[in-house]
């Protein structure tokens, strides 16, 4: 009779242990043990995010009335209209919006910048002058002013990016603009998008 070397299907292992998960006071499940503390604490981390996510939620929709009402508030004051209300917010919400292109999109990876390196402003303005950039071109790209292509190279070097980068998001255009743009050609903002990245 030929012996069988395949492993059999049923075994049984004494010297493997495993211990409960427990979801609120009941077990759900075995595991065993250098698994069990990963798994419970993705699962923890999880239903965490979950919740601080729900919060950020209704932090936003509660700011978003906040802004509402100052707006009403506001046009009410100056014997305005519903529908300036209405306008009046969109461009707080458009000013409060990180932009993609443009002066105040560098800015903004400049501040970027400040927060990765934790330092005071004062710290900042002498980080960027060893980079070559100036306190006084530091508060022109900060007053919204055009950035010149040398400045676009020493901010490069700050924010660790490449210079055609930088100048691609200098000299882009906003939503706003290609739409503004679009109507004026008669075409879609689509086609216009897609006509710029070719370039």
């Amino acid at each position: 009779m030929e012996e069988n070397n395949q492993s059999l299907r049923l075994q049984f292992n004494p010297n493997r242990s495993y211990i409960p998960i427990s979801y609120e006071d009941a077990d759900v499940g075995l595991c065993t043990p250098e698994f069990a503390a990963s798994i419970v604490d993705t699962i923890n981390k999880s239903e965490k995010l979950q919740q601080e996510n729900e919060k950020l939620t209704q932090y936003n929709k509660t700011l978003n009335k906040a802004l509402k009402m100052a707006c009403t508030d506001l046009v009410k004051q100056l014997g305005g209209t519903p529908q300036q209300i209405n306008e009046l917010f969109k461009q707080y919400v458009e000013r409060f919006k990180r932009p993609d292109h443009g002066s105040r999109a560098i800015m903004f990876l400049l501040r970027d910048r400040q927060e990765q390196l934790d330092i005071s402003d004062k710290e900042f303005v002498r980080f960027c002058d060893s980079y070559k950039l100036s306190p006084q071109d530091l508060r022109d790209v900060y007053g919204g002013k055009e950035i010149s292509d040398e400045q676009i190279v020493a901010i490069a070097r700050i924010v660790g990016r490449a210079p055609k980068e930088l100048i691609q998001i200098r000299d882009g255009f906003t939503d706003n603009e290609i739409s503004k743009l679009a109507r004026i050609l008669g075409t879609s903002t689509e086609e216009l998008s897609e006509l710029f990245e070719s370039q």
